[in-house]
């Protein structure tokens, strides 16, 4: 089962309906909802009176993260819990990459429901400190929300809000620590984990917004109600962007282990399915029909779901020219902090560019392989190993069309780029800040 949203300029004013049953939607509203329509649908925040009471309830619920690495969420509410001293929990909205807007639009129509989540994060791991990490900074309906919250004294922390730089490395979470803390928003080299010394050194819980909204809506209803939709090893639904082949771009809140197919229509007129976003997997059409929406299905393709980006790119563009504009902007989006992303992707971009031109050198393709292969966990972050994923699928699905550029021909009738990326690449080190 699945329900669409579809985003035009204001993501608010879409249709959709929320279920208090095990249906869907879970998360997504009609219309925005202002905190008087939130206490009427869900009641008052079940705040348990004590730390560490949720998170049984959250490991029987078998919530993973959904900001994309699917972590479960109760073991890094243990780790946080078990700290003495001060605790720090974290809302991530720092939604950086250029394809996703799920987040955006949650904060729209739902901000109640994802300030519940962290106020009752807070409350399980006994934090004393609560952060609101944003890619646009505070909307109005955030603000909103903050504000009639605080008339009815119903958080028991304070809300601070810091706007994340956009870059597409800025919602990590050691460069969200780092920004929180008053630095440039660089990933930072692991251990220790956030979870054990994050911000101003303190354990810090950092939690996508989805998940928080997911985790208020467990300690309501429980969690053999969240259990009721997905797979019994992924359990519950997510929020999807999805983008269909003549460009149109919904939300989309799919209970996992649906059928792509249902997701991503326009099979006809479709060559390839990006699964996860830039950092994901290209999936070749039609062998990839038959999988679904969940980590199990689509490892069997080396993809994973990760934070809901489902692209069916259209048959009349080029797959090897678009891959080529997401590299370059990959290498410019590095911290340029280790060799594998200042001197590696660079590389891979250039080279995957030599490919999307006429009659590439015989080399570039065995060059590309060889650096894949050196960049390959050695960052400080995922950075290097998500773009290698996209890069290494891409070389697979369309070898057929790099084929044909090695002859000086290209089989696309449409130049007009497709995946969506930002107006401009980086210019300084400004940008971090």
């Amino acid at each position: 089962m699945t329900t669409t949203m579809p985003m035009p300029t204001n993501p608010a004013s879409q249709a959709g309906r929320i279920a208090s049953t095990a249906g869907l939607p879970r998360l997504l509203l009609a219309a925005p909802e202002d905190l008087r329509g939130h206490l009427a649908r869900y009641g008052p925040v079940p705040f348990r009176g004590m730390p560490g009471m949720l998170i049984d309830d959250i490991e029987a619920s078998g919530l993973t993260g959904r900001g994309g690495a699917a972590f479960p969420v109760y073991r890094k509410l243990a780790v946080v819990a078990r700290r003495r001293g001060r605790k720090v929990v974290v809302a991530n909205g720092g939604e950086s990459e250029p394809a996703s807007h799920k987040d955006e639009l949650l904060l729209r129509v739902a901000p109640n429901l994802v300030l519940d989540g962290l106020q009752l994060a807070a409350e399980a791991v006994g934090a004393s400190e609560a952060h609101l990490y944003l890619h646009s900074g505070p909307t109005p309906a955030i603000l909103a929300a903050l504000s009639d919250r605080a008339v009815m004294g119903l958080d028991p922390l304070p809300v601070t809000i810091t706007q994340a730089p956009p870059r597409f490395l800025a919602g990590q979470e050691s460069a969200l620590v780092n920004r929180l803390n008053g630095r440039p928003a660089l990933p930072s080299f692991q251990p220790p984990r956030v979870t054990e010394r994050g911000l101003g050194g303190a354990p810090t819980l950092v939690q996508n917004v989805e998940t928080l909204a997911h985790l208020a809506l467990i300690a309501r209803y429980g969690p053999r109600w969240f259990r009721a939709v997905g797979t019994s090893a992924e359990p519950g639904s997510m929020l999807t962007t999805v983008y269909a082949p003549n460009g149109r771009c919904q939300i989309i809140e799919a209970e996992i282990g649906a059928p792509l197919h249902t997701l991503l229509s326009g099979e006809a007129d479709t060559q390839a399915w990006l699964i996860g976003g830039y950092h994901g997997s290209w999936l070749p059409m039609p062998d990839a029909v038959g999988l679904t929406l969940d980590n199990e299905s689509l490892r069997r393709f080396g993809a994973a779901a990760g934070a809901g980006v489902l692209v069916a790119f259209p048959s009349d563009r080029c797959g090897v020219a678009e891959s080529a504009r997401v590299v370059s902007y990959l290498a410019a989006e590095s911290a340029g902090q280790c060799g594998p992303c200042l001197n590696g992707l660079p590389r891979i971009a250039a080279g995957l560019t030599e490919l999307a031109g006429p009659r590439a050198g015989r080399q570039v393709r065995a060059d590309l392989e060889r650096w894949a292969g050196l960049v390959t966990g050695r960052g400080a972050c995922n950075h290097p190993d998500g773009t290698v994923r996209f890069v290494r699928s891409a070389l697979t699905v369309f070898a057929p069309e790099i084929s044909r550029h090695a002859q000086g021909r290209c089989s696309a009738t449409n130049r007009t780029p497709f995946l969506p990326l930002p107006d401009g690449m980086p210019t300084s080190d400004d940008d971090w800040n």
